[in-house]
């Protein structure tokens, strides 16, 4: 005989609530509907789950051991039946998010904590993209939403935030040395720390007239060398703003051109007809973006 789920859930009531009748009154049943679902799921498993005294409920010794297994299966269910209603409101199972490397990471995270505690069910795919590699995500459907430093022909996009990158190099670089405004003939001689375009276009972004160069495929990493002091680099301020306040690294005095700002852009790849979730978790990035004063 089949075991079915309402079995279970009287038995976990039972052992929840101390005895039958209570069970009954929990589940808004008849006492005789919860004897009859117990005496089933003890002839179908060939086992007693319960033996009475007075009048508690007390579990036996199978009867402890499946109830762990009994909880699980009842959750697992119930999560069941939320990701169906989930998805029958029309909510998508997974979103694409491409952002580019110069958006601060502490505000998307803590969007998409926000966005788990909303909607658990959706996946969440982040990529982190730089220069082109973000309008290849959007031109090769491979992102919901983007945030970028440009909108491609075809798409609209909200702008979100300006990032202003500054020139930065460690305290004891040579270019802190000479004691007078930098111009871009005082950089030549020395190493730029550059962060590589992710997309298949390779752009360049920022001066790179220097002699020598090193370019990163990750932007964590350029900072940490510029920190030991390896090169100069223009970094977005508000991605470096823990080196500054710990003198690792500091801004160089040039004579025009210290800092510059890029524009960001959000983009919906499907714009009006973007899902539930998507159009949420956009809402959130800009409500958080206005929040900080990044706006």
């Amino acid at each position: 005989m089949q075991v079915t789920l309402d079995q279970w859930q009287a038995f976990i009531s039972v052992v929840d609530a101390g005895g039958y009748a209570q069970a009954a009154e929990v589940l808004n049943k008849s006492q005789s509907s919860i004897s009859y679902a117990i005496n089933r799921l003890e002839h179908s498993l060939g086992t007693t789950l319960f033996r009475l005294e007075g009048r508690r409920a007390r579990l036996t010794e199978a009867g402890e051991g499946l109830l762990r297994h009994a909880r699980q299966l009842t959750e697992h269910a119930q999560q069941i039946e939320a990701l169906a209603t989930h998805f029958a409101q029309g909510w998508e199972a997974e979103i694409r998010l491409a952002v580019d490397s110069i958006f601060p990471e502490s505000l998307i995270l803590h969007v998409l904590n926000q966005f788990a505690e909303e909607q658990p069910q959706t996946r969440i795919l982040l990529t982190e993209t730089v220069l082109s590699g973000t309008d290849e995500a959007l031109l090769r459907r491979e992102a919901d939403l983007v945030i970028g430093g440009r909108v491609p022909p075809g798409f609209i996009g909200q702008a979100l935030m300006n990032v202003e990158f500054i020139a930065v190099a460690h305290p004891q670089h040579p270019l802190h040395q000479l004691n007078t405004p930098l111009t871009l003939e005082h950089l030549r001689p020395h190493r730029q720390l550059v962060v590589r375009d992710s997309g298949s276009r390779r752009l360049d972004a920022g001066w790179l007239g220097a002699d020598q160069r090193w370019t990163f495929s990750n932007a964590s990493t350029s900072i940490q060398s510029a920190c030991l002091g390896l090169g100069f680099a223009w970094y977005p301020k508000l991605k470096i703003a823990a080196q500054l306040n710990r003198g690792e690294l500091k801004p160089l005095p040039m004579e025009t051109g210290a800092s510059r700002f890029a524009q960001l852009y959000l983009v919906l790849s499907e714009g009006e007809f973007a899902g539930p979730g998507t159009r949420r978790l956009a809402q959130l990035i800009e409500a958080e973006v206005k929040l900080r004063g990044y706006s």
